[in-house]
């Protein structure tokens, strides 16, 4: 059973809007071997300009479910939302089906494929992610400023390197909203 937490920024959350996510992610349950007993988070937002943002991360045992969409229309982003939520699992039901086959499990966590379309499918997503060029570079020593320069020199949307005072290596990128963000390594 998908227990829902769904949670307003600047917007209160009606029943309406309640019941059209519910209706809209419980939809997902086909593509699952059994109901996974999870919960679903959304956050709603309505920015300054009146455009609605929805993300809704669903945690699983061997998988995160996340997709984030900005609209004019709230329930238009939540369409997409769920759209784009179906295409995330049927992209990766048989890689997580296989890795758990691989790792002795018994069960899977997605129902099998079924139908030519998948196969065609399916045989189109293994070609998409052939690794078609490697690099290989030493990491410099730097701090993370000296990192958003280098990555904004290359014209990059991220930059990995090593920091100089932790030694471990940590990455730099350029988030959707302009800002940048620090992963760091242990």
């Amino acid at each position: 059973m998908m227990n829902y937490n769904i949670r307003g920024e600047n917007i209160e959350v009606t029943p309406a809007i309640r019941d059209y996510i519910e209706k809209k992610v419980n939809k997902l349950d086909r593509y699952f071997v059994e109901t996974p007993d999870t919960s679903v988070n959304v956050k709603l937002k309505v920015n300054p300009d009146k455009t609605s943002k929805v993300e809704i991360t669903i945690p699983m045992p061997q998988v995160v479910l996340r997709a984030e969409e900005t609209n004019e229309d709230m329930y238009a982003a939540i369409d997409l939302i769920a759209d784009k939520l179906e295409r995330q699992i049927r992209k990766h039901k048989t890689k997580v089906n296989r890795k758990l086959r691989e790792k002795g499990s018994t069960r899977e966590l997605f129902t099998p494929d079924a139908g030519l379309k998948e196969k065609q499918a399916r045989k189109e997503e293994d070609s998409e992610l052939q690794i078609v060029r490697t690099k290989h570079f030493n990491l410099k020593p730097m701090d993370s400023e000296e990192a958003v320069l280098q990555m904004n020199l290359l014209g990059h949307n991220f930059f990995i390197y090593t920091d100089a005072e932790t030694n471990h290596t940590n990455i730099v990128y350029r988030r959707k909203d302009g800002k940048y963000g620090l992963i760091e390594t242990k």
